[in-house]
């Protein structure tokens, strides 16, 4: 499958991958203003959300990346990913970490880490919503527990109006192949189910113990890296983000004390600075 995706811009490639709770229409703050920087810029919807179809049986979320790229004309690039997009951009980077130019990682997951009981907790909460057909209160729980104090009700209206619709779509796929199971990625994980349909970022869930060992083995990703974690968000991901500053050969931790677990949306200008900053250090030089 060919994931539906913008690609815009001249110069060096970066790719755009969003969290489980939005779709590509979460970069809509940074898309103009990385290709005025001079970059091409790539973002997609991946399964089961924005305009890609929700898939019904077992499939490869990071084949599904390269196919894309390889499509364009694009052998190498720079990964920007939020929450399961960061967890999708590590896992990318794993398989080709030469293909890879550089990593932002927003509030990012990391394969093979499950999720602590408060995480487990609060995906119990979305689940029994869904249950009980009460689409509307799914679509609150999940934009008051990932938008920060900064996010402004027009930010808030944005990312119900992309939950809602990967709900709707999830959900039809999930009762037009008969089965209440969601679809999952072949490379199954904490949070890849994030890119099916049994809910956004509490794919964490579906692990039961927190000393899950790791399934990828990310030393040999040598591309500068970025983590970023948020004070407002869940301990998990400042966790990982502090984490992935040790597994990854040339990375930093950023913590940033306003921000929830979509910073990207929450102060968008301060957020493309940061990464136009992160990519100039990184070596990823832009066009112009």
């Amino acid at each position: 499958m060919t994931l539906s995706h913008d690609a815009a811009g001249s110069g060096p490639a970066l790719v755009l991958l969003h969290s489980g709770v939005c779709d590509r229409r979460m970069w809509d703050p940074q898309w103009e203003a990385l290709q005025a920087a001079g970059y091409r810029v790539v973002r997609a919807d991946l399964r089961g959300f924005g305009e890609t179809p929700a898939e019904t049986g077992e499939y490869d979320p990071i084949a599904d990346v390269w196919e894309l790229l390889d499509s364009l004309g694009i052998e190498r690039a720079a990964l920007i990913g939020a929450s399961y997009g960061g967890k999708l951009a590590l896992a990318a980077a794993e398989r080709h970490p030469e293909r890879v130019t550089a990593l932002a990682l927003l509030a990012s997951g990391l394969p093979g880490r499950a999720p602590s009981a408060e995480l487990r907790a609060w995906g119990a909460r979305e689940d029994a919503l869904l249950e009980a057909d009460d689409l509307e209160g799914a679509v609150a729980l999940n934009v008051d527990t990932w938008l920060g104090p900064d996010a402004t009700p027009g930010t808030r209206a944005a990312v119900a109006d992309m939950q809602r619709h990967a709900f709707r779509v999830q959900l039809a796929a999930e009762a037009a192949a008969g089965t209440a199971a969601p679809s999952r990625p072949e490379e199954s994980g904490p949070e890849e189910a994030d890119t099916a349909e049994d809910g956004p970022e509490q794919a964490d869930t579906a692990q039961e113990s927190p000393q899950t060992a790791p399934v990828f083995d990310l030393s040999g990703i040598a591309a500068p890296a970025l983590a970023v974690s948020g004070a407002h968000d869940f301990a998990d991901y400042r966790e990982i983000a502090e984490d992935l500053a040790g597994l990854l050969p040339n990375a930093r931790h950023l913590d940033l004390g306003w921000a929830g677990h979509l910073p990207s949306l929450e102060r968008p200008e301060e957020v493309t600075a940061l990464l136009l900053d992160f990519l100039t250090g990184a070596g990823v030089a832009a066009d112009g």
